[in-house]
């Protein structure tokens, strides 16, 4: 795992030995050709829950680990944490998108840090399938019409904004996902 990286996820401050850990396993003896480190803190009613997201190029794969809060399984409540990885050959990613937004269009000048950036990356792992009954539009009617949906692909979402994470955050997505382009390539 390279310095910067290892650096990178002790900043986040999300539970950096397990991140660490999960992270060396995945890469191996890989070389890191890039990374992005995105640590979230969301709050409910209720409670407080952190999220981290870290994604590392390879010469060969996209790998993404999620890490997320837990409640905990044991009857004292006692703190647990979850950490998923996902991986992708470069070769079977099918698209990239990357949103810029950006706040105040008008007085933008090239070389400017957009507002938001969306990076979202597929490879077909993830589909999202929502359903609903289907109707035939006549209200009186009882009749069983099956169901109706879509399904959409869902691999892997990040978002950043200059206000929430620092414009440094978003440079750095935007570096990412440049190293991303250049090591998929043109398709053809």
């Amino acid at each position: 795992m390279s310095h910067t990286l290892d650096q990178a996820v002790a900043v986040a401050g999300y539970y950096p030995a397990l991140a660490s850990s999960v992270l060396r396993r995945a890469i191996g003896q890989e070389k890191v050709a890039a990374h992005f480190v995105h640590a979230e803190t969301t709050f409910d009613d209720r409670e407080v829950r952190r999220h981290m997201t870290v994604l590392v190029l390879t010469g060969t794969r996209l790998i993404r680990v999620h890490m997320d809060d837990g409640a905990g399984h044991s009857a004292e409540g006692a703190h647990e944490a979850s950490a998923t990885v996902e991986t992708a050959m470069l070769s079977r990613i099918t698209n990239t998108a990357m949103t810029h937004v950006v706040h105040h269009p008008e007085n933008f000048r090239d070389g400017d840090t957009p507002s938001e950036l969306v990076l979202a990356v597929g490879w077909g792992v993830h589909s999202r399938i929502e359903l609903e009954p289907a109707t035939c539009g006549d209200e009186s009617c009882e009749a069983d019409h099956g169901y109706t949906g879509g399904v959409t692909g869902d691999d892997t979402l990040v978002r950043v904004s200059a206000i929430a994470d620092g414009e440094e955050s978003v440079r750095a997505l935007e570096d990412f996902a440049a190293t991303l382009q250049r090591l998929i390539g043109p398709r053809g």
